[in-house]
């Protein structure tokens, strides 16, 4: 279980867990008769593809694919494929046996491309290891804060004892009863967007709070995208 190392709105921090909350399962798909199961199928051989035949037959192959049928192999295609490994191809389409250099892009706004640089390891800044969580001060409505920003993902932070189940209760309690939610963010005075994995995308933090007596649910939503009205 992952840890987050956070502090509450008085400065007081401590290290607590957090987890994806379960989700309902996805609707099955099927037939009134029977479940549906999805199969991986050959469609083509390398000799079937556009340009294998247009080396062998020419610029205009339409009539060989009639009269001939030269991009069916009889002999694979149809075959059920499984299992199944990805590999990575070059750029003349044959397999890679090595790992391949990766290559940071940093584009404009526009999709321009401005930069191209050797990645860099970004590493965690949730950890015990580091400066707390921090509340920023900055809250919002929850009606705001879900037609201004876009959620891709939401944790739960959970207590593992009673004196962390204290501090995440207040916390809850804290937001619940103002019906807000609360930006927080990490390193110093909470300036620095959440990173909860070595190289793992940088987000904003949300946190919202709800109680029901003794129980509560401490939500930390994360977000990397602001909606904003076209200029």
């Amino acid at each position: 279980m992952r840890q987050i190392h956070i502090a509450n709105s008085a400065g007081r921090d401590a290290t607590v867990t957090f987890l994806t909350p379960p989700t309902p399962p996805a609707p099955r798909p099927g037939l009134r008769d029977g479940e549906v199961k999805f199969r991986r199928y050959l469609a083509s051989t390398p000799e079937g593809m556009h340009e294998a035949l247009q080396q062998a037959h020419g610029e205009d192959y339409g009539q060989a694919l009639i009269d001939g049928d030269p991009e069916v192999d009889v002999e694979r295609v149809g075959r059920q494929v499984e299992p199944i490994a990805r590999v990575f191809l070059t750029a003349a389409g044959e397999v890679m046996h090595a790992v391949p250099a990766m290559v940071e892009t940093i584009t404009d706004p526009d999709g321009t491309e401005r930069e191209r640089r050797e990645p860099k390891d970004i590493p965690s800044n949730i950890t015990a290891e580091v400066p707390p969580v921090m509340w920023t001060g900055k809250t919002m409505s929850k009606r705001d804060a879900v037609r201004r920003f876009v959620f891709t993902r939401t944790v739960a932070l959970r207590h593992t004892d009673g004196l962390s189940f204290d501090f995440l209760h207040g916390m809850a309690k804290e937001l619940a009863e103002k019906g807000e939610v609360v930006l927080v963010g990490a390193g110093k005075g909470g300036k620095q967007p959440l990173v909860l994995r070595e190289n793992g995308t940088p987000y904003r933090g949300f946190l919202e709070g709800r109680v029901d007596g003794e129980r509560f649910t401490l939500l930390l939503h994360l977000s990397n995208m602001e909606l904003k009205r076209p200029a």
